[in-house]
């Protein structure tokens, strides 16, 4: 399950695609508008910006904006990001692999083959899904 931080992140960079052209977005709005706290959204969005998503700009008129084109910033990167692999197996994890500590030999899991289906799939759909389609949804 997507921890609230990751889905604070999305409601955040949604809102953010959404103003891509028409400049900066102030955090207060960003929490009045999608329901998040605004301490924590202050803390994702300092994340969202160490990680090159997003940049801010001081004053009255400044706020957040992204980096990247909506077109750009996929769900896998985001999710990745806050909450760790796409896989639901530590063994078939392609960028956070860790051996099972229950499995003597990963050739002959039971699991495994099944297993490395579903995350491809997944991580399939979530690398092609950018910030742009969920402006589409609408």
């Amino acid at each position: 399950m997507m921890s609230k931080k990751c889905k604070y992140a999305f409601k955040a960079l949604i809102r953010l695609a959404k103003n891509y052209e028409k400049g900066y977005v102030q955090t207060g709005y960003i929490a009045e508008q999608e329901n998040i706290p605004k301490k924590f959204l202050d803390q994702i969005l300092l994340e969202l910006k160490h990680a090159k998503f997003v940049n801010s700009k001081q004053g009255n008129k400044g706020g957040y904006y992204l980096l990247k084109s909506p077109k750009e910033i996929t769900v896998a990167d985001i999710y990745r990001m806050f909450d760790g692999p796409i896989a639901l197996l530590p063994c078939i994890s392609l960028n956070f692999y860790e051996p099972c500590d229950d499995c003597p030999d990963e050739e002959k899991c039971e699991l495994r083959g099944e297993f490395v289906k579903i995350r491809e799939g997944t991580r399939t759909i979530m690398s092609k899904t950018t910030l742009q389609d969920f402006l589409r949804k609408r």
